[in-house]
């Protein structure tokens, strides 16, 4: 059946208001440690924060732009503590080593909220999560790859994720599963490309240098930088990719991820919706009105595919979806 969900944001939004906060009304107070800089997905993310957390919604936002340093995130996390915060939003450079802050936090009596990675903790440390399904991404990737390839073999390469995140454990998981039910591919080599563009570069490079241009099939991405980095290292080398080509998978399906796969560079993109702010607001909201909140809600991804190909597992890429997905 056709995976097509809609935009976490059209559901957010649905039946939301921005409340305007009234003359005198105390702000709440949220913190949040975000993971860095890294990507244009990274920048998508962090600017809907800024534009949902507003002092004219009755917010005060102070966010920590952590440069993929996981030490920062506990340090910044434990200021938050000491400024007695409202509320305090992790977004975990990596998935180990959280369970002492997440208790100090707790015993500060602060209500937690993971946002879009995933901790290796007890879900009784943290008030709630808001994310996607990292798992779920990877195996669409695999399961769009097997409709593609239709029982064709495949020499495979990675170009992992930052090591230790649960994005790139997440996506390796479900691509995996699905590369397991398919003897005829092989993943040849798997290695980190930090989710950048220059380690996409230098992993391609390396990869190219060992294998060569005809050892090798198929390019999986675990973001959309990596992918640019890695057609950058194959346009050096002369070699192709497209339909008909080297096949290109990525994640993320930002602007310009989906652009290149509209143009047929990246032969499918799998969405993670950076678009997440207004969710964690509705959780907020619900927490302050003493509500109970799910433990986890997730934010809905989407497949595309480049134009010419049939696909039911994603949507095929127009011009039409692109002009709808700003960020």
């Amino acid at each position: 059946m056709k995976k097509i969900l809609a935009l976490a944001c059209t559901i957010a939004m649905a039946g939301t208001m921005f409340v305007t906060a009234n003359a005198g009304e105390e702000l709440l107070k949220i913190g949040y440690v975000q993971v860095g800089h890294e990507s244009d997905w990274r920048m998508a993310n962090t600017q809907n924060y800024y534009d949902v957390f507003t002092e004219e919604a009755g917010f005060e936002l102070e966010l920590i732009d952590c440069d993929n340093d996981h030490a920062r995130q506990l340090t910044e996390v434990r200021n938050f503590i000491a400024k007695d915060f409202d509320y305090i939003v992790i977004d975990p450079i990596q998935s180990a080593g959280w369970d002492n802050v997440l208790k100090e936090v707790q015993d500060a009596g602060i209500p937690c909220i993971i946002a879009d990675r995933s901790v290796d903790a007890s879900d009784d440390l943290y008030t709630t999560a808001v994310g996607t399904d990292m798992t779920a991404e990877g195996v669409t990737a695999g399961q769009w790859l097997a409709e593609y390839l239709a029982g064709e073999g495949a020499k495979i390469l990675v170009i992992e994720g930052s090591t230790g995140s649960s994005a790139a454990i997440g996506r390796s998981e479900g691509f995996n599963q699905v590369a397991a039910e398919h003897p005829e591919w092989e993943i040849i080599d798997s290695q980190d490309g930090d989710f950048t563009q220059n380690g996409g570069q230098q992993v391609m490079e390396s990869f190219i240098k060992t294998y060569g241009a005809d050892g090798f099939d198929v390019v999986v991405c675990h973001n959309d930088n990596e992918a640019y980095g890695a057609m950058d290292a194959m346009d050096a080398a002369g070699i192709k990719y497209g339909v008909g080509e080297k096949i290109i998978i990525s994640f993320d399906a930002t602007n310009e991820g989906l652009t290149r796969t509209l143009n047929g560079q990246i032969l499918c993109d799998v969405e993670c919706n950076p678009i997440q702010a207004v969710i964690v607001m509705n959780v907020i909201k619900a927490l302050q009105n003493g509500e109970e909140v799910e433990k986890f809600t997730l934010v809905p991804d989407e497949g595309f595919c480049a134009p010419g190909i049939e696909s039911e597992i994603v949507t095929t890429m127009t011009d039409e979806v692109l002009a709808g997905r700003k960020y």
